[in-house]
């Protein structure tokens, strides 16, 4: 999620004293019991958070640089993932107390922001089939199933949170490229503390006729951005490793919001359309956009069923209703855990 870091390594004050291989270590359950601390891991990214009156520290297995209440950093021996489980020395275990001790910032991450982006428009119709529907030749266009949807669903957020900037990419039926739809996400102001949302609203289109279902796409684990600007640190030595940090909590987070996507269509929908599931590719908005994104296709255009489905308002209503659900689970998942998007 986009966070604003101070950008100050606490390397003097919190740098701790590298111990043997034969040092005593403890699995992380027992360190959050022996703290006091509430534990969330998540276990898909290897990143934990320990939490105690107010603070938040975070850490990844296997890195000795963790983020303490989401504006600092410092270094201690990193937590090690052995026998199934995982293990933190003495020496995390007094950077945890520590920072436990201290006075407690006044900070609350928030979503600040929602983009939704109605695929193609204008010039670019994307996918097009012609179907008779009751009794009607059809030309069914993914840029005016995209509209509808976008529109509904902005709406709805809009309603639920005033709070919040709740913007669409387009509005009407104009053309944009791919690279103006990043820069609009790109360019969004947020206040410190704030955080923004990209959802890519599509529908598909195969050369199988009877290819149908709905999928939510992120970007590949694999694939890595640039997301942390060449300011935001003091020692540019650390810029790649805070990059892979942002990199890794960007990519959690796409997952759980395409999970909550996928049970809000799921529970809307029904068995009018089946689910194809959540996927990873490297789609150019999405591996372009620096914050949490997401790409949902909604149905097939080309399967004659399901093109019938996507022409009926109340069925659009249906999608635009799960992607909402979906997305608000989410806002309220990160806003309570203040930012963390791990699984306790």
């Amino acid at each position: 999620m986009i966070k604003r870091y101070a950008g100050t390594l606490l390397c003097a004050a919190l740098l701790l004293p590298l111990l043997s291989a034969q040092t005593a270590s403890v699995r992380l359950q027992d360190a959050a019991l022996q703290t006091g601390a509430s534990l969330y891991w998540d276990p898909l990214s290897g990143s934990g958070l320990l939490e105690k009156n107010g603070h938040q520290l975070s850490f990844h297995a296997g890195d000795p640089l963790v983020l303490l209440d989401y504006n600092r950093f410092a270094v201690t021996d990193a937590p090690q993932k052995r026998d199934g489980g995982v293990y933190v020395t003495q020496a995390f275990l007094a950077a945890v107390s520590e920072l436990f001790a201290s006075e407690v910032p006044e900070v609350f991450y928030r979503i600040g922001a929602i983009l939704i982006d109605p695929g193609h428009g204008g010039r670019d119709p994307g996918a097009l089939d012609t179907h008779t529907i009751n009794g009607r030749k059809i030309t069914l266009k993914e840029k005016d199933v995209t509209l509808r949807v976008s529109t509904m669903l902005a709406e709805k957020l809009k309603a639920a949170y005033p709070d919040k900037k709740i913007m669409l990419t387009r509005s009407t039926d104009t053309t944009l490229s791919l690279e103006q739809r990043v820069d609009i996400a790109n360019s969004v102001q947020l206040e410190p503390h704030e955080a923004i949302l990209y959802v890519s609203i599509h529908a598909n289109a195969s050369l199988d006729k009877k290819a149908s279902g709905y999928e939510v796409w992120y970007l590949s684990p694999g694939f890595r951005r640039t997301v942390i600007a060449s300011d935001a640190a003091e020692d540019e030595a650390l810029l790649p490793i805070l990059n892979s940090m942002m990199e890794e909590e960007y990519t959690t987070e796409s997952i759980l919001i395409a999970k909550f996507i996928m049970d809000g269509l799921g529970a809307q929908i029904g068995d009018k359309s089946s689910s194809r599931g959540i996927k990873a590719e490297e789609w150019f908005v999405v591996r372009n956009a620096n914050m949490p994104s997401v790409l949902v296709e909604t149905g097939f255009i080309t399967n004659e069923k399901e093109a019938a489905l996507l022409a009926d308002p109340e069925y659009l209503r249906k999608i635009a209703v799960g992607i909402y659900n979906g997305l608000a689970a989410f806002v309220t998942h990160f806003e309570r855990s203040r930012g963390f998007t791990g699984t306790q």
